[in-house]
């Protein structure tokens, strides 16, 4: 068998690291709420086609050069309701949330962008639009998270520190670390950050 294959299954193996997370915890536990809406696959943002990603839609098909009005309220429902429940939950518990925002959705919701910094929510970014990566050419995915990065910026206040794709290609990995963030989300092997 050949001993060059290309992924660690082994990982830290029977030894992993002691994480020493602080107040000597034994448990790390994240909240994480995704900003998405008005990022999504929709004609009135200039795409082909409507999102069928990630739907309550059994079987959903993207519709070629039509909005899907059923597809769109299942996003807005995030956005106008979804979003608002969350905040006065987690707030009212005062529990941290990082948000995993896409640039475009962000720009589309300022008083949800500004909710998020009022309650010291951590905005990370989720790309310059919820779409898929699989078969974008280096160069593009590239530009689109150089871009993703400055539309987010100049929404927030400040650069993102933290990224995650959700619909990556082959290179989103290296892509997003090459751009010195301090983590990337984009991968799942593992029980430590």
């Amino acid at each position: 068998m050949n001993t060059d294959y290309p992924r660690d299954l082994r990982g830290y193996g029977a030894h992993p690291p002691h994480p020493q997370w602080p107040g000597r915890a034994r448990i790390a536990l994240q909240f994480v709420l995704n900003l998405e809406e008005g990022g999504e696959n929709c004609v009135l943002h200039g795409d082909a086609s409507s999102e069928a990603f990630l739907s309550d839609i059994p079987n959903a098909a993207s519709w070629q050069g039509q909005r899907h009005w059923n597809m769109e309220s299942i996003y807005e429902y995030g956005a106008r309701a979804g979003f608002w429940r969350l905040h006065r939950l987690f707030s009212g518990m005062g529990l941290p949330v990082t948000v995993f925002g896409v640039a475009t959705a962000l720009a589309r919701s300022p008083e949800q962008v500004a909710a998020m910094l009022s309650s010291n929510w951590e905005i990370a970014s989720h790309g310059l639009k919820w779409i898929e990566h699989r078969e974008m050419s280096e160069k593009e995915e590239r530009r689109q998270i150089v871009e993703a990065i400055r539309l987010h910026s100049e929404v927030t206040g400040s650069r993102p520190t933290g990224w995650y794709t959700g619909r990556c290609s082959a290179n989103t990995v290296r892509l997003t670390s090459e751009e010195g963030f301090d983590w990337v989300s984009d991968t799942y092997d593992d029980d430590l950050p």
